[in-house]
């Protein structure tokens, strides 16, 4: 039986991968512009990585349109008005391989959220060419945290006796660590290397180019440190539940997102209190436009087969405060396009 689950979750995912294929912006539209039509019919590259370590497999080749659903294109749009700003949103049932979205293929920044792809990236090293590295202390100095103490909870108290790569990753997704997401960086060669492991398993569109904090500077039109809703949905999805991982390495990263502790107001908000949750926040803060972003894998009860949830928002005015509140409502609306609500 769970054999034939896993399989069944393979096919949702190749599917859900190639339908994610047609998401797309349209050609020219501002990045930061909400009048912008949320076009999801053009085709985007999704050309497999040449060392065949394709999150996505060869289904990623395929070029389609996602399931289009105008009452998700309505509610989301009314959110924008609402909200005075952007929002971009896309949904996985890994059940049925139905896959919806809303500006799924404009860029936003990761902020925060980029932790849990360079602990994914960790792991995968410490498997496959550095064997023990994730019990290896490691060291720094107090001054190696200046600009980081107030977003470092975890690592400020363990200055003086280092941390381990796994340490690391549970305090970075967990806590949001900033401090323990610029450690991990080093881990794999820095930005660098986390958009190296990108195109490794297939994703040619995320990239990370400066560690904490100046990834989170952000303003419409910057691509520096971004992604998009389809992406990172994919992307983490592939994570959570495709082959990119070693089944060990993949559920030690999917047992950190249930315990991460700062999105109980975002995409958990949105979703009833008896599904199991694990999800990675990310904030930018009002001086970046307010942006914001939660990437989540859900179980409803009973149900073996999660949805994956990817929603990232910026305000149109600069030094506006962010809004937990339509991530959460945008993850509801979501859920109910996929039919699980």
């Amino acid at each position: 039986m769970r054999k034939h689950l896993r399989l069944r979750l393979a096919l949702a995912t190749l599917t859900a991968s190639a339908l994610l294929g047609g998401l797309a912006y349209a050609a020219g539209a501002p990045t930061g512009d909400t009048s912008a039509a949320a076009d999801t019919s053009a085709a985007a590259d999704t050309s497999a990585a040449a060392d065949g370590r394709s999150a996505f497999g060869d289904a990623t080749r395929a070029r389609g349109d996602a399931s289009s659903d105008s009452g998700l294109t309505r509610t989301l749009r009314e959110f924008e008005k609402s909200y005075d700003g952007r929002i971009g949103a896309v949904g996985i049932d890994l059940g049925t391989g139905r896959t919806v979205g809303y500006r799924a293929g404009e860029r936003f920044p990761f902020n925060s959220s980029f932790k849990v792809f360079a602990c994914a990236a960790v792991l995968d090293r410490a498997r496959t060419s550095e064997p023990g590295l994730m019990d290896e202390v490691v060291r720094w100095k107090p001054a190696d945290m200046a600009g980081l103490t107030g977003n470092s909870p975890e690592t400020t108290e363990y200055t003086d006796t280092g941390m381990t790569p796994a340490q690391l990753c549970r305090a970075g997704i967990t806590k949001s660590d900033g401090f323990a997401g610029n450690m991990l960086l080093e881990q794999i060669g820095g930005p660098r290397g986390l958009t190296a492991f990108f195109r490794s398993i297939g994703d040619r569109t995320s990239r990370l180019d400066r560690p904490e904090p100046w990834l989170t500077e952000w303003a419409p039109g910057e691509t520096r440190d971004t992604t998009t809703p389809a992406a990172a949905a994919r992307t983490f999805s592939a994570l959570t539940t495709g082959d990119p991982l070693h089944p060990g390495d993949r559920a030690r990263l999917v047992g950190w997102l249930k315990a991460g502790l700062t999105g109980a107001d975002r995409i958990k908000a949105g979703l009833p209190e008896d599904w199991t949750v694990g999800d990675k926040t990310g904030t930018g803060g009002a001086g970046n436009h307010g942006t914001a972003n939660d990437l989540a894998i859900a179980w409803p009860p009973g149900s073996d087969a999660p949805i994956v949830l990817s929603v990232f928002t910026n305000r149109n005015h600069d030094d506006t405060a962010h809004d937990d509140k339509v991530i959460a409502d945008t993850a509801t609306a979501l859920a109910r396009a996929l039919g699980r609500l």
